[in-house]
């Protein structure tokens, strides 16, 4: 079970780094058009599990904190971790695998999701915040449907 807690007033949720990540991308889409939800679940999943595996550890004691809010049809995330160098979220999906793809496993898939899925996509090394931003037009329809 995932211990979160969300502060509505600052749209504010923190959990210890976990990959069971349901019911906290439920609350993450809560304001998001129906038609939307999977394409944007898709891209949240991904860069909450780079935050959790790749920025944390997977350490419990360490935390994701994700800020969310939306304006009209914009609809913005702001995921920070608690690593402790420049290798996380971001920077790790921006690194070139060529160590871990010689070891059979996907590189890049990350990156190429969270690029497709979102309008903005920006990380603040400082930070450990990879921010993310979608905004939603009358003529566009989801990719994923």
């Amino acid at each position: 079970m995932v211990a979160a807690t969300l502060n509505r007033s600052k749209n504010m949720i923190s959990f210890a780094s976990t990959l069971y990540l349901l019911p906290v991308l439920d609350l993450l889409l809560a304001e998001v058009p129906h038609p939307w939800r999977p394409q944007l679940r898709l891209g949240l999943q991904e860069a909450l599990v780079n935050a959790a595996r790749h920025g944390n550890k997977l350490d419990p004691r360490k935390q994701v904190h994700v800020s969310f809010w939306s304006r009209r049809y914009e609809f913005w995330w702001a995921i920070a971790d608690q690593g402790s160098d420049q290798s996380t979220i971001l920077s790790t999906l921006l690194s070139t695998c060529e160590d871990s793809c010689t070891r059979d496993r996907e590189c890049g898939r990350g990156l190429f999701i969270v690029q497709q899925v979102f309008d903005e996509v920006d990380w603040d090394g400082a930070t450990h915040t990879l921010t993310l931003g979608k905004r939603i037009r009358s003529f566009q329809k989801p990719l994923i449907e």
